[in-house]
């Protein structure tokens, strides 16, 4: 049987999808209530084409909540628990914003475009709703929108080569997680030294449907001798590379620092945002449970859902994420673990949805 997503105004396609489809996208998933390309040649062939070309990525998907004026700057903390005091022009910030349990809503980056204005670059939550909600709570003077900004992602080892040849040489010196605005077409595009691999790209902010869609055209023709090619964020890549995705490998009912995020979570006593005395409490007791990567022993796993994993019987967490890697010859797998049954690099036996399956534990990301 052939599954489909039927489209709506629920879920709403992009500047970009007539493009993906007449290149011939496999597949959608729905992320942010936009349709999001989940394959175009097999999830294994598009990995290693990632790892060798370079790729577009229609990852519109990636919302901003636009948040200006006068205390955009409070909102902005106190929605995270990362420390934004000190945020410099231009750099973009992996900033996971938290409720008032210091439970994770999402992990977006964020940037400061001017001086009353952030953009929130979400992964899939509903984080304008939060924002505003706060917003009208405290009584803030902020405006927050969704502006009409579809993210293009130009990733593989290829792209530093194609992006020359579209902006010329001085993209090459934007640092990683550095933003700039570059001219196409008389329009200056925000781009940022960032995406979601690890195998080195941009991110263009797509301000204008219309200059965007010649840039796509433009960025496919010029990569014909890169062999350039729609893509998507890829599972195995980003699981080999230990990249954690919200909703999957996290969610709402987990805190950064049981997520690995320590570094990430300020506890400064001069920031104020909600959750910071539990995490200030979290840190201070430690975690009884975390993260950590899973070597299986088999050929092929299907995570659908938080799958649940015993040891001799006792329950001590779950598979959050998992793939077959032909690099590791092997499933690899992202689990939340209980902290009293971690034992790293020693051959264990897990039964994981049932079924009995020889593992490692290890940290992550992985190593071979």
């Amino acid at each position: 049987m052939n599954h489909f997503i039927a489209k709506s105004a629920r879920v709403r396609s992009t500047p970009f999808t007539q493009r993906i489809e007449d290149y011939g996208v496999q597949s959608y998933t729905v992320y942010n209530h936009m349709l999001l390309p989940a394959s175009f040649h097999g999830v294994v062939d598009d990995c290693n084409h990632l790892k060798k070309n370079v790729q577009l990525w229609d990852v519109s998907v990636e919302r901003q909540v636009q948040i200006k004026g006068p205390d955009a700057d409070f909102l902005a903390q106190l929605m995270t628990c990362r420390d934004l005091s000190h945020a410099k022009d231009h750099v973009c910030y992996y900033a996971p914003i938290v409720d008032e349990q210091g439970k994770i809503l999402n992990d977006p980056l964020v940037m400061k475009i001017q001086p009353d204005t952030w953009w929130i670059s979400i992964a899939d939550t509903d984080v304008l709703l939060y924002a505003k909600g706060i917003a009208i709570g405290k009584n803030l003077d902020v405006e927050i929108t969704e502006p009409n900004v579809n993210p293009l992602a130009v990733q593989g080892p290829k792209s530093f080569e194609l992006m020359k040849r579209i902006f010329g040489e001085e993209i090459l010196n934007l640092k990683f997680f550095h933003f700039k605005r570059f001219d196409f077409q008389g329009h200056p595009f925000l781009i940022a030294r960032s995406g979601w691999s690890k195998q080195g790209g941009f991110e263009i902010y797509v301000d204008n449907d219309e200059i965007g869609l010649l840039l796509y055209d433009q960025l496919m023709k010029e990569g014909k001798d890169l062999e350039v090619r729609p893509g998507c964020p890829n599972l195995i890549e980003r699981i080999e590379s230990g990249l954690l995705s919200y909703g999957n490998d996290m969610d709402m009912n987990d805190t950064p620092l049981e997520c690995g995020l320590d570094n990430f979570v300020s506890l400064n006593p001069d920031i104020e945002y909600l959750g910071k005395d539990i995490l200030q409490k979290q840190k201070n007791e430690g975690v009884s449970r975390s993260l950590v990567g899973l070597l299986l022993d088999i050929k092929e796993i299907s995570v659908t859902q938080h799958l649940p994993i015993m040891k001799e019987d006792r329950f001590i967490g779950t598979l959050r994420s998992a793939c077959f890697s032909p690099n590791f010859n092997q499933c690899l797998g992202i689990a939340m673990i209980d902290k009293s049954h971690q034992i790293l690099d020693q051959d264990l036996s897990l039964e994981i949805n049932g079924k009995k399956i020889s593992a490692k534990m290890t940290n992550l990301p992985f190593q071979k």
